[in-house]
């Protein structure tokens, strides 16, 4: 099993997608083949060959299919079939960044889906070779950041940049360390004005949103621990839980564990295949 993860070197690009992802699974031992994967509020578009099967299940609605898809933000708690060999190259875009795009086919904002499309409806072009960006995936990780950038780049020539865009990518970097109730005062705008700019551009409001993020920050954070060195009170002081029993409730609600099962499981997708460590 191979992974990397890189964030696009051109900046025009970097404003609306977060970064580029590897993951290549080439046995089936050793490995947990139903892995989880947590909510997250930004959209992927993942490369992947055009007979290999995708599955992602949420009771009690599932999304099967073959070759490259998108996989859009996603409110609960996703299981995986990973039983097979596989290789998937991924897009994350930026929380809100399809708003902004003319996606072929996309209809704004859509939440909870994973839906098939080729590589090369998405680029507007007539053909594509997969199976040679993947190659280069798995063997030049650095070369593969420079050619996704040069095949995005005509995506992010037409864009649709308004107020609420605007307004949202402000939201957005506030969030971790802001109260909601707060931001409407720091951006000077009415809090109402806010809400409807958030939700029209990401499909979220915004406390999902920064419920989303603050799980994926813990998740990074129990990663890098062995499970008798976490201290759980200490994690929801970090975290900003009031309590113990907040986070106790938050982590069963999100992703169906509680923390004492979770730190015994290590089932998410994080767990199998590591933290976000970008080269």
């Amino acid at each position: 099993m191979q992974s990397w993860v890189t964030a696009p070197k051109d900046q025009r690009i970097a404003k609306y997608v977060e970064f580029y992802w590897l993951i290549e699974k080439s046995s089936t031992q050793d490995i947990n083949n139903y892995p989880k994967l947590n909510p997250d509020p930004a959209a992927h578009f993942i490369l992947c060959p055009k007979e290999q099967c995708f599955h992602y299940q949420t009771s009690p609605t599932k999304s099967v299919g073959k070759g490259s898809h998108w996989l859009y933000p996603q409110q609960q708690t996703l299981q995986l079939d990973h039983s097979k060999c596989f290789i998937y190259l991924g897009i994350k875009f930026r929380v809100g960044a399809l708003y902004s795009l003319n996606i072929p086919g996309y209809k704004h904002p859509t939440l909870n889906k994973a839906v098939e499309m080729e590589f090369k409806e998405l680029l507007g072009v007539s053909s594509f070779a997969m199976d040679d960006i993947l190659h280069i995936g798995r063997t030049d990780s650095d070369r593969c950041i420079d050619m996704l950038d040069v095949l995005l780049s005509p995506l992010f020539n037409s864009t649709t940049e308004d107020q609420h865009s605007a307004l949202t990518r402000k939201v957005l970097p506030l969030l971790e360390n802001s109260l909601i109730s707060e931001l409407g005062d720091k951006l000077h705008c009415s809090q109402r004005t806010l809400e409807r700019s958030f939700y029209r551009v990401t499909g979220l409001t915004m406390k999902q949103c920064k419920s989303m993020n603050k799980l994926e920050a813990m998740l990074e954070y129990l990663y890098q621990r062995e499970a008798v060195d976490i201290d759980w009170a200490e994690v929801a002081f970090k975290f900003g839980f009031s309590d113990q029993p907040h986070l106790i409730r938050q982590l069963k609600k999100q992703i169906g564990l509680t923390p004492k099962n979770y730190a015994e499981q290590r089932g998410l997708t994080i767990d199998i295949y590591g933290g976000v460590e970008s080269r």
